[in-house]
């Protein structure tokens, strides 16, 4: 039987793989409930197999190796509340396999290389990010990861990241400048740190956007600086330094939060939360709780959990509005 929705909510995540996407949807999860939420990866829209693309001598970055018109035919019923049947692409073989019945639900989230890419696509998003991972800290995860646990030497891993380079400078990245909400992730100015163990992490929040207010620190509009150390929090050196003010990213009018650093004591999160205001929070130290129910989870500690978090919350609180509307619309 198929469910009718009078309103599916769509979430566009973007970004390159190996960017925390995995991470930020389960944190999503928590907010939306599995029940609620069903997320596609866009993955399942590659059109030419991994053979197909050796011989076509494109990378799955390529639009040429996507079939967008299928996405977005899928998508925009998934999204008037019809059933799909949805291709797959096996990661394991690198072949695409039977498709799958996947029905509309509450909230969907589209994840991916290209979420933002098509036109027709992004006018169905009511909400997106990108998880922009600058190249230094990307090289430097990849480092840990593949030599770590997959063996490979230094060579290897910079030359898988400059084989897609090119591609992901021409496809990928340029889809930052739609999206709603960009997190951008930065080596540390504290300190010297070439292993990228300290990230500065930036907030970009576009203005003007429906149903969506950005969160600021203190004092909207202001500029801050700030270094929340002391008496208040457990700071080993260098610490933590926050800044908010506007600015323009890629041509859009935007609010920038940023913070530097990492905590030491996750607990005393609250503190900083207390100083933020338009988080999308239900009660006093919801972020918190947040965080510390999955310490375990990447950058629990530092900006990029913090900021996934704060997206996930102004995420719900969009869809809140959102169906609240539609809600009044239906009304009328």
């Amino acid at each position: 039987m198929t469910t009718q929705l009078d309103h599916v909510v769509l979430i566009g995540v973007a970004g390159d793989s190996g960017c925390g996407k995995s991470t930020f949807l389960r944190r999503l999860t928590d907010l939306f409930g599995e029940e609620f939420m069903t997320v596609i990866c866009l993955d399942d829209y590659h059109s030419l197999d991994r053979q197909g693309r050796k011989k076509a001598g494109v990378t799955a970055l390529n639009p040429k190796a996507n079939n967008f018109d299928l996405m977005y035919e899928q998508i925009k019923a998934l999204k008037s509340g019809q059933a799909i049947d949805k291709p797959i692409y096996n990661h394991e073989t690198g072949m695409i396999d039977p498709p799958e019945r996947v029905e509309p639900n509450k909230v969907v989230v589209i994840e991916g290389l290209h979420p933002l890419y098509d036109e027709r696509v992004r006018e169905l998003i009511d909400f997106s990010v990108y998880l922009d991972i600058s190249d230094e800290v990307k090289i430097n995860w990849k480092i840990q990861r593949d030599m770590a646990e997959r063996g490979h030497t230094y060579e290897d891993v910079l030359a898988s990241i400059n084989a897609r380079k090119p591609d992901f400078s021409a496809y990928i990245e340029p889809q930052k400048q739609y999206a709603d909400v960009v997190i951008q992730v930065l080596p540390t100015q504290l300190i010297e740190d070439h292993e990228s163990k300290l990230l500065r992490v930036r907030l970009i929040e576009k203005e003007g956007i429906s149903h969506f207010e950005p969160a600021y620190l203190f004092d909207e509009g202001s500029t801050i600086d700030w270094r929340p150390c002391g008496r208040k929090l457990t700071c080993a050196y260098p610490g933590i330094k926050m800044y908010y003010g506007p600015d323009n990213f890629m041509g859009n009018e935007v609010s920038m939060l940023e913070m530097d650093g990492q905590f030491d004591n996750l607990e005393e999160m609250i503190y900083i939360e207390s100083h933020l205001s338009k988080t999308g929070t239900k009660y006093y130290g919801e972020m918190t709780e947040l965080l510390l129910q999955h310490k375990d989870y990447p950058g629990s500690n530092n900006g990029t959990g913090l900021f996934q978090v704060l997206v996930g919350l102004k995420m719900r609180e969009t869809y809140e509005k959102i169906t609240a509307t539609g809600k009044v619309a239906a009304q009328v």
